[in-house]
């Protein structure tokens, strides 16, 4: 058989497909596909949350409230949960969270329609059930990786970035398309928790996890990237301790002596990491949390204060209903993130600054277009939403490769967490302003002949 010829497109195909062999080497199918739809499942109702914003409350609410319901216990919960949710087996935290996924969802879709505040309080009941799951499932899933190595770190990744497209696409379809109802369609997604039993369960091999003590009082550190999973990490923690208790000559003095020297220098350990994690925060702000930190205000102000107000008269655009508008343009935006979340094996983005910049101005432009109605085409805002979804992606994933880039190892970890902490931010600062915006520019256009923000 002759070999393909070099620059041949049959040549381009076998040395793709080599790479992509090679990049996947090692990798087991089965934990993949778990990790991909835990990733997934624990998302994708945050989306469809979101997407759903206008049914859920009406055109009277601003739809931050819901965006304030949908990250605030999330970022809670990931605040707090940490120094305590260790001591709760795996198994039983994704029964738990399943749980008050399904609670949640089932509070959102039975509630009658909005009709007065208690029907809106019950629903955002339901929002805050979902999003504590969502937040407790984030931090668990991201510690179970430990177990199994770095394929499941990637599939996770990569079912979270999913969650936004699906999710959104999901609901867009469901009720725009198919004309199903917003009640059975939040009722469909009620059963979704249950794909993350089966991948748990069922999927996912669970000797990596049966394996260690889950009786133990605080966390087994991370082997280095360089070392096998198995028990180097266990012995590794044996011989810190061992250390710790020859240097502080532990293994002599009495008891009593001992536990209250031990406890001391604990705290003042502690204190100590606290003011160098606090200085590394600080170090962190200008070149990375900052940048993460206006998009992330700038496309959440969009999405949930400025979108619900970029509206057409119908016979000017694909829609029906003047509530098509808003899951039509969030499922847009989520295809412009998930292209751009997959885009670092392939372009870069070193200055974040700039993308940050493009942001604020979209949300400018959008502002303006909202309040003086010179964009001709819904056509437009469409390429402008996508856009902004572009811009919103390429900063979140480029912020994260840079620190991977520019941080000393010793201090990556911290970063890449501390970091986090920007987006959640964003979106919170970003449920406030999209309060007010809307409300601004709904009675804005309401007053100067434009009345489709209060029209569904």
């Amino acid at each position: 058989m002759p070999l393909p010829l070099p620059g041949s497109p049959s040549s381009s195909w076998a040395i793709f497909r080599e790479r992509l062999k090679a990049t996947f080497n090692g990798a087991n199918p089965r934990v993949c596909i778990a990790f991909w739809f835990l990733g997934l499942i624990n998302n994708v109702l945050y989306v469809i949350i979101l997407s759903a914003a206008l049914d859920l409350v009406g055109p009277e609410i601003p739809k931050g409230v819901v965006l304030l319901a949908d990250v605030v216990p999330s970022f809670v919960t990931k605040l707090v949960a940490p120094y305590f949710i260790h001591l709760v087996p795996y198994s039983i935290r994704v029964c738990i969270f399943v749980a008050l996924s399904v609670w949640g969802m089932l509070m959102i879709a039975l509630t009658p329609p909005y009709t007065d505040s208690s029907t809106i309080a019950s629903k955002l009941s339901g929002v805050i059930l979902a999003s504590l799951s969502s937040g407790g499932g984030e931090l668990s899933f991201l510690g179970l990786t430990h177990y199994y190595g770095p394929f499941s770190l990637a599939a996770w990744g990569s079912g979270t970035g999913a969650a936004g497209l699906i999710g959104a696409g999901m609901y867009a379809l469901a009720t725009t398309t198919f004309g199903l109802s917003v009640r059975g369609t939040l009722l469909f997604s009620a059963c979704l928790p249950a794909v993350m039993l089966v991948s748990f369960f069922l999927i996912l091999p669970l000797g990596p996890l049966r394996q260690s003590s889950r009786s133990r009082t605080e966390y087994e550190p991370v082997p280095e990237s360089d070392e096998p999973i198995g028990n180097s990490h266990i012995s590794r923690r044996q011989s810190r301790e061992s250390e710790w208790q020859e240097r502080e000559g532990l293994l002599g003095p009495p008891v009593h002596l001992a536990v209250d020297h031990k406890l001391s220098n604990r705290v003042m350990q502690g204190w100590s990491r606290f003011r160098g994690n606090l200085n590394r925060a600080k170090s962190l702000f200008f070149p990375f949390m900052l940048p993460l930190l206006l998009v992330y205000i700038a496309e959440y102000t969009v999405n949930q204060g400025v979108a619900p107000t970029l509206l057409f008269p119908l016979e000017e655009t694909p829609f029906r209903h003047f509530r098509a508008f808003y899951p039509a343009y969030n499922a847009i935006y989520q295809v412009g993130v998930f292209i751009s979340r997959s885009s670092t094996p392939f372009f870069r983005v070193h200055n974040l600054y700039l993308p940050s910049i493009l942001q604020v101005a979209n949300l400018a432009l959008l502002t303006l277009h909202s309040l003086f109605n010179f964009i001709p085409s819904v056509y437009l805002i469409f390429i402008i939403i996508f856009w902004e979804g572009l811009l919103g992606g390429l900063v979140y994933v480029n912020t994260f490769a840079e620190i991977s880039d520019r941080i000393p190892p010793e201090d990556r970890e911290f970063s890449l967490s501390a970091t986090t902490v920007s987006d959640s931010g964003g979106i919170c600062i970003a449920g406030f302003l999209g309060m007010a915006f809307e409300v601004w520019l709904c009675g804005w256009q309401v007053r100067h002949g434009r009345d489709y923000c209060t029209r569904t």
